[in-house]
């Protein structure tokens, strides 16, 4: 049975400002990792990072845009592997966002962790993307929105 990460998070900022962070490549480095992304439905895109062989993971994750709601929904595939084209990964991020009185509900869902050896990537990702959210709080709050320093 595939294990889903779910979780749910609030940004004391506009809808169309947080959107910036999960669409944007330049922003999506600074929390994520270096990509080729486009906000285009069926765009193929790639984040990278570096490897991992006890995960056998070559540091590249191959994603494709799967469905895109501007400021409100956006989802890709999530795919990975040791190289040299398999793929023992493969999942597909969904982010959600709704506007408050008061900012952003982001819920994000990433789902498809089917294999067993996929249990370290769902048990590293589960807590790498409370990070990652957490990543995306500190840009947001800056005094220069969009730079923070390392």
């Amino acid at each position: 049975m595939a294990k889903l990460i779910k979780h749910q998070f609030f940004f004391p900022h506009p809808q169309e400002r947080v959107w910036e962070y999960l669409t944007n490549p330049e922003l999506m480095e600074q929390w994520l990792m270096k990509n080729d992304f486009k906000p285009i439905i069926g765009h193929d895109f790639q984040f990278r990072t570096n490897p991992i062989p006890s995960l056998d993971f070559d540091g590249i994750f191959y994603c494709k845009v799967l469905a895109i709601v501007p400021f409100t929904e956006l989802s890709y595939s999530w795919k990975s592997g040791p190289g040299e084209g398999e793929i023992t990964l493969d999942s597909v991020v969904v982010w959600k966002l709704q506007a408050t009185d008061k900012g952003t509900e982001v819920i994000l869902e990433h789902r498809g962790f089917a294999k067993k050896e996929n249990l370290n990537f769902f048990n590293g990702l589960t807590a790498g993307w409370l990070e990652k959210l957490d990543k995306i709080k500190t840009l947001l709050d800056a005094p220069e929105h969009g730079t923070i320093k390392a």
